[in-house]
């Protein structure tokens, strides 16, 4: 069994600076922090560089090419809100280190002719590129689709969850959206006894609860449905009140400034110029980058920037997210593994420190999605790890520096 040590290097841990130590990799995990590098081993210089956990991605919609995009920039797990990367489909992905990891809700609880139905072209068939997507496709079991949730009633919603479950999800997802962020009012949406008894439904087999909500008022139903995180932030300006709300109720937000960005009519475009994300995109990805979702544009950009930073002063959690799918214009301002670099850049932005804004892509997702085995940097964890050029705990830009990604221990080719 080789034995790898990363020397030299500022560590990030996942929740704060360790300064100059040596990391020690064997096996896939991390076997020493400190002390120093043993003999024989394979010596990695990290010199001027800093050494973080894989970063992990807290909204996406994914496929094995989109995986392996996301591992090229330093995000070695991805959580998929919708999509076909279940338990029971993943087999493959989890034992290839060329590809980032995956954790998925299989598809999530939405009325027939509810979001996300409202975004795709009469004429779209999702799959295509990657098998991803937020209606994709994909994974192992291609002889048989993936499990729809039926979200009609309490009690189809309550019966949906088991078999959700029984299908591989890992959380349970629930959309509240009539439509009207996306330029679509009137969208059939979820009602609150539909969403209350699929969230206790959930609840009372052990499962973690998620919901899509753009609004403050779609944020009000998630809470008092009792859910455990917010996967989008509303485009309103933030008010006192519902800053108290999202505390008070002790809920995780994943607020995708990038999403939203992306709707009121920004596009990715000066970061597809940055050549440190040029150099890895294909045509598809620098074209849907340079494009934007538009549906939004009368929102501002700094209310999802005030609404970070007061949510950060209220000690709510934050997850760094981005809601990338597939590479398609329409879907456009984002793209896999590149976008979560952004978000950082966004977080601080808001006014979150440099070394708040890395926790919010390493430790604090890991810990909010029970994934005890990565997320920071300690023995005996994953050896999912991201060494870049100069110190992203002061400079939150050099997240982008790539030297060297590991999955479980395998660096991945240049």
């Amino acid at each position: 069994m080789s034995t790898t040590a990363i020397t030299g290097a500022q560590v990030f841990d996942g929740e704060k600076p360790l300064g100059v130590t040596a990391v020690v990799i064997e096996g896939g995990r991390i076997v020493q922090v400190g002390g120093e590098a043993p003999t024989g081993a394979e010596i990695v210089d990290g010199s001027g560089a800093t050494l973080l956990p894989g970063l992990i991605d807290a909204h996406v919609h994914t496929g094995r090419d989109s995986l392996a995009l996301a591992l090229r920039f330093g995000v070695t797990t991805e959580l998929e809100m919708q999509g076909a990367n279940t338990r029971d489909r993943r087999g493959a992905i989890s034992e290839d280190d060329s590809v980032a990891d995956v954790r998925s809700s299989g598809f999530a609880l939405t009325p027939p002719g509810g979001h996300p139905s409202e975004l795709f072209p009469p004429d779209f068939h999702p799959g295509k590129p990657t098998g991803s997507g937020k209606g994709g496709g994909g994974g192992e079991r291609r002889g048989e689709p993936p499990y729809h949730p039926d979200a009609t009633s309490p009690e189809a919603a309550q019966a949906s969850i088991p078999q959700l479950i029984a299908h591989g999800s890992d959380y349970i997802k629930f959309m509240i959206d009539d439509g009207s962020v996306e330029g679509h009012p009137g969208l059939p949406m979820l009602d609150q006894a539909t969403l209350n008894a699929g969230v206790a439904a959930a609840k009372q087999h052990g499962m973690l609860t998620v919901a899509h909500a753009l609004t403050h008022d779609a944020f009000r139903m998630a809470i008092e449905a009792g859910i455990d995180g917010l996967v989008h932030l509303f485009v309103e300006p933030p008010t006192d009140e519902i800053v108290a709300l999202v505390k008070d109720a002790g809920v995780f937000v994943v607020p995708c400034t990038v999403l939203n960005a992306s709707m009121m009519g920004i596009t990715g475009g000066p970061l597809a110029d940055d050549p440190r994300v040029a150099s890895r995109l294909d045509a598809d990805w620098d074209a849907t980058l340079r494009s934007c979702f538009g549906h939004y544009p009368q929102g501002k950009l700094q209310d999802t920037l005030d609404s970070v930073k007061a949510l950060a002063d209220a000690g709510v959690d934050l997850l760094v997210g981005t809601d990338v799918s597939q590479a398609m214009p329409f879907l456009g301002g984002l793209a896999h593994g590149a976008s979560v670099h952004q978000e950082l850049q966004h977080l601080v932005q808001a006014g979150l420190t440099p070394a708040a804004a890395l926790r919010a892509a390493t430790a604090t997702p890991a810990r909010r999605f029970h994934l005890s085995d990565r997320g920071r940097i300690a023995e005996g964890l994953r050896a999912d790890l991201l060494l870049v050029d100069g110190d992203p705990t002061s400079t939150i830009s050099d997240t982008l520096n790539t030297r060297a990604v590991w999955r479980r221990g395998t660096r991945l080719s240049a």
